[in-house]
């Protein structure tokens, strides 16, 4: 190997070497993302299990409890503990179609609805653990080690939710161009007349058809969004009092 010829690409040494020196810095940015991300989960995680829900098995002691009968006691306590777990999870999932359902909060806060934002992701994927492991009823008989798995992908539901809502709520339309960020307040000046009761018909269904097309390409609606909306946009007018005046009495007769 002839090395006299290498040191006359000496010059190529400095910008392979700063491409390479931006690359580590990418990687390392993203790394130190997904290790904050990691500790925010485990710290909610923390400090939701610390107080809000109850150890399985676990029962506040009252004073007619030395007389009881220990299975029946762990039972109760199971029992209390599912009737909790179902609960929360039926809030976290109301929380979750408020802005699945209502094209205005999706417009204000579009990355609950996009599947591409890794806190969104990873809600969608605890929201299907929780789902596949619910009981059909808070009386149902399920082992212990069932109802442990259900209560930490309830926990994992509730939490990786509250991220996803904050994150949403960070970014709002951050990841729009201009040209898309227009469309998007267009929209939502349009739906606000499609859903008017003041406005006509007419009006409201030709705004409708405008707030579709505006979003089109932009976010994906859900059938269940649409069909919200067009209920709203198909409501009747309200019934406006009549100003003729009043009809005169019927004379009496002789």
């Amino acid at each position: 190997m002839d090395w006299s010829n290498i040191w006359m690409f000496w010059w190529l040494i400095f910008p392979i070497g700063a491409a390479i020196g931006g690359a580590i810095k990418s990687f390392d940015r993203a790394s130190e993302r997904r290790h904050r991300r990691r500790l925010e989960m485990m710290r909610a995680k923390a400090e939701l299990r610390s107080g809000a829900i109850p150890a399985v098995g676990a029962r506040a002691a009252t004073p007619g409890d030395a007389g009881d009968d220990p299975g029946h006691a762990a039972s109760d306590s199971a029992d209390a503990t599912l009737t909790q777990l179902l609960a929360i999870h039926d809030d976290v999932t109301a929380r979750w179609l408020e802005y699945e359902l209502d094209v205005a909060k999706l417009i204000a806060f579009p990355a609950m609805s996009d599947g591409r934002q890794p806190l969104t992701a990873a809600f969608l994927r605890a929201k299907r653990v929780a789902d596949r492991l619910r009981p059909p009823s808070a009386t149902a008989r399920i082992s212990p080690d069932q109802l442990r798995e259900y209560r930490e992908a309830v926990t994992d539901y509730e939490v990786a939710f509250d991220l996803a809502e904050r994150d949403a709520r960070r970014l709002r339309d951050a990841n729009f161009s201009a040209e898309e960020r227009k469309r998007l307040d267009t929209a939502q000046q349009l739906l606000s007349v499609a859903i008017d009761e003041a406005a006509t018909p007419a009006e409201r269904q030709l705004a409708y058809r405008r707030v579709r097309e505006e979003l089109d390409g932009l976010l994906l609606l859900s059938d269940d969004a649409i069909e919200v909306l067009e209920k709203k946009v198909a409501q009747e007018l309200p019934a406006r009092p009549s100003t003729a005046p009043p009809a005169a009495p019927p004379a009496p007769s002789a």
